[in-house]
This record gives C-alpha cells, sequence and structure tokens, in this order.
C-alpha cells in the first residue's frame, strides 16, 4: 500500500540502511586514519601495501552497496535530509566518490568476480586498434589471451580445492623408516 505521494511506506528494515550507511561511513574514515598511522609505523609504506588492504576494499564496497541502496528507495530521502548535512544532494556526492574510489582501487580479482565488469573490459578491449596489437603474429589475440589466463585461473582455483579436500597420506609408514645400518 502506498501513500498519497505514490512513495513506499517505510519499513524499519529500509530505515536500517540510513543508519547502516552512517555508520559505516564514520567506520571507514576512522579505519583508514589507524590504518595510515600504521603504514607510517611500518616503515611509511603505501596504504596498498599494507596487508590487509583488501578489507578497507571490502567496507568501501559495503558503503557503496548500502548508498546504492537508498538512493534507489525515494522514501528514504526524507530520512536522509534529517540525518545527513547537505542531504540526499551530499549522499550523491559522497557515494560518487567513494564509487569512483572502489573502482581505482579494486584488485583483478575483485573485478573478475563482477561478470558485467568482464563484459566492460572485453567491450573496452574491442575498441583498441589492433593494428597495433603486441600478440598480433604470436598466435593469439588480446581476447584469445584474455580467455587463456581466465581459465588457467579457473583451473587453479579447482586444482586447490581438490588438494586441500584430500585427506593427508600419512609421510611415514613402517615400510619407509630407516634403521641406520641396525638389523
Amino acid at each position: 500500500m502506498e501513500n498519497k505521494t505514490n512513495v513506499a511506506p517505510v519499513t524499519k528494515e529500509d530505515l536500517w540502511y540510513v543508519d547502516n550507511y552512517l555508520v559505516l561511513r564514520d567506520y571507514y574514515d576512522r579505519t583508514i586514519s589507524r590504518i595510515a598511522a600504521r603504514c607510517v609505523r611500518m616503515g611509511n609504506i603505501a596504504m596498498e601495501e599494507y596487508p590487509f588492504y583488501s578489507y578497507i576494499l571490502d567496507v568501501l564496497e559495503e558503503i557503496c552497496d548500502t548508498g546504492n541502496y537508498i538512493m534507489s528507495h525515494r522514501e528514504l530521502y526524507p530520512y536522509v535530509e534529517k540525518k545527513i548535512a547537505g542531504g540526499i544532494k551530499a549522499l550523491q556526492k559522497n557515494l560518487s566518490i567513494y564509487q569512483q574510489e572502489l573502482q581505482n582501487n579494486s584488485s583483478p580479482e575483485m573485478i573478475k568476480q563482477d561478470p558485467q565488469e568482464l563484459n566492460k573490459m572485453k567491450e573496452a578491449l574491442g575498441e583498441i586498434d589492433k593494428s597495433v596489437d603486441p600478440t598480433v603474429g604470436a598466435g593469439m589475440n588480446i581476447d584469445d589471451v584474455v580467455n587463456k589466463l581466465l581459465e588457467e585461473d579457473k583451473k587453479e582455483k579447482e586444482h586447490q580445492a581438490q588438494v586441500s579436500t584430500k585427506p593427508q597420506e600419512a609421510v611415514s609408514s613402517p615400510g619407509n623408516i630407516q634403521n641406520n645400518g641396525e638389523q
């Protein structure tokens, strides 16, 4: 049932997204500050070199997902206006910044997880002038190389999954023990 303005009623689950966005945004800011300080103490390493940098990207992705949910539900806009300084325009601006940051810092593994991203990459590669393709004459074009790399990655992951599920064989058995020359 919708109200007079053709906006769906707001549920407590919907309101959770607004609160979660605010909590995540604050948590992200605090985490960045903390990790920046740790990077300095670790020899002034770049933040991207921090061993747990992917966690930062995970939090950033969650912020983007939550913000996108809010943006797609107009019934939440009045709550955004009350809870976020600058209202919906500020949310849009900050969400755009977070999305750009996530896109600029996503690893190839993260990109491969998004099936649409692979299609976007193939589209972009299709726009490249292949007359200067470094793979020309090597037996494979750039599309074949990308597909081969993805297939090899898939096989490696399958192999690792099989190895990790096999029970470990006994390292030594009675027939393998040496007796140091004693009979």
